[in-house]
């Protein structure tokens, strides 16, 4: 088997939402008859113990997510109507509802993850499948139509939290396909009724905050082994429109490495780092094959940044833009980074940045125009010299 000589693409998600993430298409049908659809893409967040300490996992819901007939209901026999998702070694998403006759809404989340599946929760003290549930989910809309938000939308349960986007669902439904009536939910409504006079401006470019503070990241595998080393200083420049100001706002945001919890994993073709800090999940997953996937929202998985030779590591001291999506990009400072065959938690030998190469350019380029310069004047002194010592003759 031949193996790749270079790092695919970083794959980049972000502020709020972040991590790769596709949708997914599920239905719960009774007697051929749909009754509960949903197209949508879900990150899941999940905090859990250590043998040491605690670490975060964050995964999104794969192309294999399938309905679980057992579990899922139409709302039969006094049941309430159940969607549940399942996924993984033993994981399961729900989604349970209720109508009062004009709107239906969704009354509980469930979520179920499996502390047994080591690939996904590596050095885990527990084992077993944990329940979290949350009743404060924040979806309805009338019967009859279909509840879109594109928007992310974050449902925390426990020690966990689930983000939806680009979602599309409805319960009771009339037929087998989603109404072509909608319902949109606040985060989508950009921009209510203004007046004739009032516009959407973009507002100056921010004062930026400094140049962010540098930190050292490492993902350890199941053996304890560091296996990813990352060392930046990280900046997040989101750009969004705010209602009260209507305007475009630019906002620029160092990300402090002392108040980072730092996790990730490893694997032999994929690695991933992921960076949170108090609502904010930076997720990096780093790839020896390249297989672009449509990006949505703020995330972006056909992006292809820091590329190296493998069994070496990338260095960029030169601050470089990561663009994301037009509304966020991520600026790097003094970054260095080792996605794969890092031995004795030590960066490999470095390859250059083309922006660190050609700053080195730069005074090599100054200091030889300048020896030029100065070769081109001592040449027409000499010159001038001979000149005049030619108009004299012994007499």
């Amino acid at each position: 088997m031949k193996v790749l000589e270079s790092l695919g693409p970083l794959l980049v998600a972000c502020l709020g939402i972040l991590g790769c993430t596709q949708a997914v298409t599920l239905e719960v049908k009774e007697r051929n008859s749909t009754c509960i659809k949903a197209e949508l893409s879900a990150l899941l967040f999940i905090t859990y113990t250590t043998f040491n300490s605690t670490s975060n996992v964050s995964t999104s819901l794969p192309d294999s997510t399938s309905v679980d007939a057992a579990s899922s209901s139409c709302g039969a026999a006094g049941r309430p109507p159940w969607l549940v998702a399942v996924f993984g070694s033993g994981h399961a998403l729900g989604l349970s509802f209720a109508t009062n006759g004009s709107f239906y809404s969704v009354t509980n989340l469930t979520l179920q993850y499996n502390l047994s599946d080591t690939s996904l929760f590596p050095q885990s003290n527990g084992s077993g499948v944990v329940t979290v549930v949350s009743s404060s989910v924040g979806i309805w809309a009338p019967i009859n139509t279909t509840y879109r938000c594109a928007s992310p939308t974050t449902i925390r349960a426990g020690g966990a939290a689930v983000t939806f986007s680009a979602m599309r669902l409805e319960a009771y439904m009339p037929g087998n396909d989603l109404s072509p009536a909608e319902s949109v939910c606040t985060a989508d409504q950009t921009t209510t009724t203004a007046p004739p006079t009032t516009t959407t401006t973009a507002a100056p470019a921010p004062t930026p905050p400094g140049t962010p503070e540098t930190g050292v990241f490492s993902v350890t595998n199941s053996s304890g082994t560091v296996c990813l080393l990352a060392k930046m200083g990280l900046q997040l420049n989101v750009s969004y429109v705010s209602q009260s100001q209507n305007k475009t706002v630019q906002e620029l945001v160092n990300v402090n490495p002392n108040l980072t919890v730092t996790s990730g994993s490893c694997g032999g073709t994929t690695a991933s780092l992921v960076l949170t800090q108090q609502t904010t999940t930076l997720n990096f997953t780093f790839s020896m094959h390249c297989f672009p996937v449509s990006p949505f929202s703020a995330s972006n998985t056909s992006l292809d940044y820091l590329r190296s030779t493998l069994g070496r590591s990338y260095m960029c001291n030169t601050e470089q833009t990561l663009l994301v999506v037009p509304a966020f990009s991520l600026n790097t400072f003094r970054l260095q980074v080792q996605p794969f065959g890092v031995t004795a938690s030590q960066f490999a030998a470095a390859e250059e940045c083309q922006l660190d190469q050609d700053q080195m350019l730069i005074p090599i380029i100054v200091g030889a125009a300048l020896a030029g310069l100065v070769l081109i004047i001592l040449i027409a002194y000499l010159i001038g010299r001979k000149r005049s010592h030619a108009g004299y003759q012994t007499i």
